[in-house]
């Protein structure tokens, strides 16, 4: 029998290649002998699927794959005000049933929810859609804001983009922070972007130069993590006063220099905690904390957990990852 996480991607009518193309690349492009994954792309029946483009997508897989699945990604509906067909809801919520991860990308949300998946729990979608979601799915929590919400086995994700930045999560989640940035660094994209980041920030079409000093402010942090970083600092860096940086960083961002420095910290001990075996007190000193306790709070709220049991986790699972 095959050790391998068993991903499946549903494909219907009118679908997003892009996002089809994610999940591809994340789960069936082989990138590491490590990361042991076996993708099938499902439909609902043995028919041909034509997707935004005009390809024709043939699978021999349907949704009796699906059903079997460790790993279940919805991509976007097209249509998010009509439920999901009962052989769909069926399939998802037998899957659920027997363990799987379900996860949606853009307003997959819609199908999760038909199928009462997401009743009780937090959610996301993309920000046009959220309103929408939250109307017809009065059970749902939903929370227009962050780029992905991971809630256990339910992840949901907003934009196409930000099914990007959920399907490097899930693989953090099997296979370590190491892996994830590996990957990240071979696909061209930044390592982890934080589900708790906005997905939408206003900001003009033209390109603005202050941006490019809050950047190289950032970039000074990242070299810095093991030291002490306030805000006067990095501001400093981008020779700007307090008061404008904080303004043009949460522009830039969408969020605090503070919580962006406290994220990157976390980030930072994740490969130590996996790969070393240095103290947790080491360890956050290291990256920049004052104290463990403080290292322990973050890294708690950041991953509800605590820096011993991740790594307890992560390596008493090692050999079972997918």
């Amino acid at each position: 029998m095959s050790n391998h996480h068993h991903v499946a991607v549903l494909a219907y009518e009118g679908m997003s290649a892009f996002e089809l193309g994610i999940v591809t690349e994340i789960f069936g492009v082989p990138w590491l002998p490590t990361t042991r994954y076996r993708l099938t792309v499902c439909t609902e029946d043995d028919s041909d699927v034509q997707v935004l483009g005009g390809a024709t997508l043939r699978t021999p897989h349907t949704l009796e794959t699906l059903r079997s699945a460790d790993t279940v990604i919805i991509p976007s509906v097209t249509n998010p005000e009509a439920d999901a067909s009962g052989a769909v809801i069926s399939a998802l919520r037998a899957a659920y049933d027997k363990g799987a991860r379900m996860v949606s990308i853009c307003s997959g949300a819609f199908a999760l929810a038909s199928a009462g998946l997401l009743d009780g729990r937090q959610a996301t979608t993309h920000w046009l859609h959220t309103d929408l979601l939250a109307r017809r799915f009065p059970l749902v929590e939903v929370d227009p804001d962050p780029l992905y919400i991971d809630s256990g086995r339910i992840l949901t994700s907003a934009g196409s983009a930000a099914g990007l930045d959920l399907c490097l999560h899930l693989v953090r989640q099997d296979h370590g922070a190491e892996v994830a940035n590996l990957m990240a660094r071979r696909l061209v994209v930044a390592p982890h972007r934080a589900g708790g980041q906005a997905q939408y920030i206003e900001a003009p079409v033209n390109p603005d130069p202050e941006d490019d000093r809050v950047a190289a402010s950032m970039n000074w942090a990242l070299r810095s993590l093991d030291r002490t970083i306030t805000v006067a600092m990095m501001a400093e860096q981008a020779r700007m006063s307090p008061r404008s940086y904080l303004r043009h960083f949460a522009r830039a961002t969408g969020t605090s220099p503070f919580k962006w420095v406290i994220h990157q910290r976390i980030q930072a001990s994740l490969p130590l905690l996996e790969t070393t075996t240095s103290s947790v007190e080491h360890i956050a000193r290291s990256v920049g904390f004052d104290t463990a306790v403080t290292y322990r709070h973050h890294f708690a709220r950041a991953m509800r957990t605590s820096p011993s049991a991740y790594r307890r986790t992560f390596r008493s699972g090692l050999d079972q990852r997918p």
